[in-house]
């Protein structure tokens, strides 16, 4: 058996967010606001992982957060996990979910929708979440996965 060594240190109390594609790092870091957090925050990148191949791993010391806060991830992380940690074990662990209604997150591709062209915030019903597709409430037009671009 190998040894298990831990490639981000261990923090005390917050939470750990798992299990995110390497890719997708830095989308959830601006999705979440994290850039702005005055919190102690250490992250990792392109670290081994048997699911994803490469995965990136987020810690942040004395944060919590709302279930609607972190379903936003889903968009481009949906294999992560939550860990929320307690007196450095973890408490409870959680799954992220696309929530039904995406609001400020993703732009609409439509070039010529009024949240492109004037300052209104883009909101989309999500339509698939297996596939995940968003609906413009606007102009409906549909955004898929593959087109999706985080504000």
């Amino acid at each position: 058996m190998k040894d298990k060594i831990l490639e981000v240190s261990a923090i005390k109390d917050g939470t750990v967010i798992d299990h995110v594609p390497a890719d997708s790092l830095f989308k959830v870091i601006s999705i979440l606001g994290l850039d702005k957090i005055d919190k102690k925050t250490t992250f990792g990148t392109n670290l081994e992982s048997h699911r994803l191949g490469k995965k990136a791993i987020i810690k942040l010391s004395d944060i919590q957060f709302k279930k609607d806060e972190i379903n936003k991830i889903s968009l481009v992380a949906p294999q992560a996990k939550l860990n929320i940690i307690k007196d450095y074990q973890v408490v409870e662990k959680k799954v992220v979910e696309i929530p039904d209604d995406v609001i400020g997150i993703v732009k609409c591709v439509n070039p010529q929708c009024i949240t492109n062209n004037e300052r209104i915030t883009t909101k989309f019903k999500v339509i698939s979440k297996s596939e995940v597709k968003l609906k413009c409430h606007y102009c409906e037009k549909i955004t898929d996965r593959e087109h999706m671009e985080i504000i």
